[in-house]
């Protein structure tokens, strides 16, 4: 058994770079201040032993274990992070196995009891067919992931952002549209009722043309807040649509139901008593409610309960506003 901290044979390699004319054996020197003298760590195992035949004395400022310390790959397992260990291990056997050179990232502990990103670049030597040793080198990645996680968490904030509406903080079309697509398939599958409430701001263009486009702004961040109240439970879903139109998708809520809480809606909003003095129907802002719960059909598509609810808008609109209306349901297409 070669001592883990001897140079592993360096054969293979042409001599005319090893600085030995003679060209009888390659300096060992060289490469052992090659090795020794980068930042990458230099290992190797043998493979019929599982023992280390030699690990870089680098590894001792980067994880604080000695070279000594490092005898068989039961050592590099048990200073593997748990939760990477059984992933990790299985990964390499298996790729050295099949003579497969490969790379494995993982977190190494330190003597101090810390962990340290590690990424392990291995080549498996072979000899008549078999597989004779591994060699490999670690490197420090801890920095890397670092900015990698960074990364990642700057991706999940935005994407957070990309489903929410920028001035009232609710969903947004994009979400909305996602839910009504999840939410139609569970109620098909199990039969029962999705529910969508449509809920327009009335007469908001001539709020905008006397108060002006930043009291706009407000007025419809305090309509969303109204409006979140209404939504009690986690699975339901407040979106604005745009411009000054709201919607509330309601799973496993039949028309009765989706009827009263459209009615707290709108009894919500005239309670914020918001001025208007531009509104033909009050003092203060109102809304109009449109109003659908169906069972979806088999061959239905969503786009069947936004029609639905909208017809209930318009059908709302035309009655003279500030109320709700529920629009017949039609049979399924």
């Amino acid at each position: 058994m070669t001592h883990p901290t001897t140079l592993p044979p360096t054969t293979g390699i042409s001599d005319q770079h090893t600085g030995n004319p003679g060209g009888d054996e390659p300096d060992s020197a060289f490469y052992r201040t090659l090795l020794e003298s980068t930042r990458a760590i230099p290992w190797k195992i043998d493979w019929a032993t599982m023992r280390f035949a030699y690990i870089g004395p680098q590894i001792e400022a980067l994880l604080g274990w000695t070279p000594e310390s490092w005898v068989s790959i039961d050592d590099w397992v048990e200073r593997m992070h748990p939760e990477d260990r059984e992933t990790v291990v299985n990964f390499c056997v298996k790729q050295s196995q099949s003579g497969i050179d490969h790379e494995a990232d993982y977190r190494a502990l330190t003597r101090d009891g810390h962990y340290v990103w590690i990424r392990d670049v291995v080549h498996v030597l072979r000899k008549d067919g078999e597989v004779e040793a591994l060699i490999g080198f670690m490197f420090d990645i801890s920095e890397r992931k670092l900015q990698e996680e960074e990364l990642l968490r700057l991706q999940r904030e935005l994407e957070a952002l990309s489903y929410h509406d920028a001035l009232t903080g609710i969903a947004n079309r994009r979400q909305f549209d996602l839910a009504l697509e999840r939410e139609w398939a569970h109620s098909r599958r199990d039969q029962r009722s999705l529910a969508l409430i449509m809920l327009d701001i009335d007469h908001f263009k001539e709020y905008n043309d006397r108060y002006g486009h930043p009291a706009g702004d407000a007025c419809l961040q305090q309509i969303a807040a109204c409006l979140g109240e209404v939504t009690q439970r986690e699975q339901d879903l407040l979106a604005r649509l745009g411009g000054e139109e709201f919607v509330l998708l309601l799973p496993d809520t039949d028309l009765d139901a989706a009827h009263d809480l459209a009615a707290d809606c709108l009894r919500r909003i005239r309670d914020a008593a918001i001025p208007h003095a531009s509104s033909p129907l009050a003092t203060h802002l109102t809304a109009s409610a449109g109003v659908a719960s169906v069972v979806p059909a088999m061959d239905d598509a969503p786009v069947r309960l936004m029609e639905v609810a909208d017809r209930a808008l318009y059908q709302a609109k035309r009655s003279g506003r500030d109320r709700t209306a529920i629009a017949p349901t039609p049979p399924p297409a």
